[in-house]
């Protein structure tokens, strides 16, 4: 899975300073997880320190469980812009379509919010759903309105696919909807070496340039 280059995030490991906040619902929170801490932004934190040693970085976990996106847009400043992240990871979409919403209703708050975020000077990757079976007649419908919404998308159904051809096909939770810690581990593991890839080569301009430091 890949992501363009996100010139903020490599400007934030040529600082030595990363914040990410992680903005969504259930599946962002860690529902399905055995334990607090399996969700997949306890986990990106954990693996982005090992591929950024020597960079600060802290992933926020801004999950909250039943959301749909207008309530999510309803505390982007106290939850997300107070953090003064470098990159928001915006996980929506999969409540409105359990819920019967409009998907065109949908794409409108996501816009308000992306626009806000924007004027913020905040790179935002959006998150679309999970494949799983309760939200396989709708989450499509809602994924396709954030593919049209000119962000980066992490196309997490399509990484669960890819995910199954290599044998990972164990990765959702009893409740038919969730993640299980499976599941997260390769969600984090996938935004991970996506992430990387988004920065480019500058954490290797950062870890050459203090070598060269008398």
């Amino acid at each position: 899975m890949r992501l363009p280059p996100i010139p903020a995030l490599a400007a934030a490991l040529e600082r030595g300073s990363l914040t990410i906040v992680a903005l969504g619902s259930s599946s962002t929170e860690g529902a399905g997880a055995s334990a607090a801490g399996l969700g997949y932004p306890t986990l990106l934190e954990e693996r982005l320190r090992v591929a950024w040693p020597g960079v600060t970085v802290r992933v926020v976990n801004a999950g909250r469980s039943g959301e749909t996106s207008s309530e999510m847009l309803a505390r982007m400043e106290r939850d997300v812009l107070a953090e003064r992240p470098d990159l928001v990871i915006w996980q929506a979409g999969g409540n409105e379509a359990l819920r019967g919403r409009e998907a065109g209703e949908f794409a409108a708050v996501m816009r308000e919010g992306l626009d806000r975020l924007r004027e913020a000077g905040v790179p935002v990757v959006l998150m679309d759903n999970q494949a799983s079976p309760r939200l396989a007649a709708r989450g499509p419908v809602f994924d396709a309105e954030l593919a049209r919404l000119g962000a980066p998308v992490f196309r997490r159904s399509a990484a669960m696919r890819a995910w199954a051809e290599r044998g990972e096909d164990a990765l959702i939770a009893s409740d038919a909807l969730h993640h299980n810690d499976r599941g997260y581990a390769c969600l984090a593991g996938e935004l991970s070496a996506a992430l990387r890839g988004a920065a480019g080569d500058a954490w290797q301009r950062r870890a050459i340039a203090a070598q060269r430091r008398p």
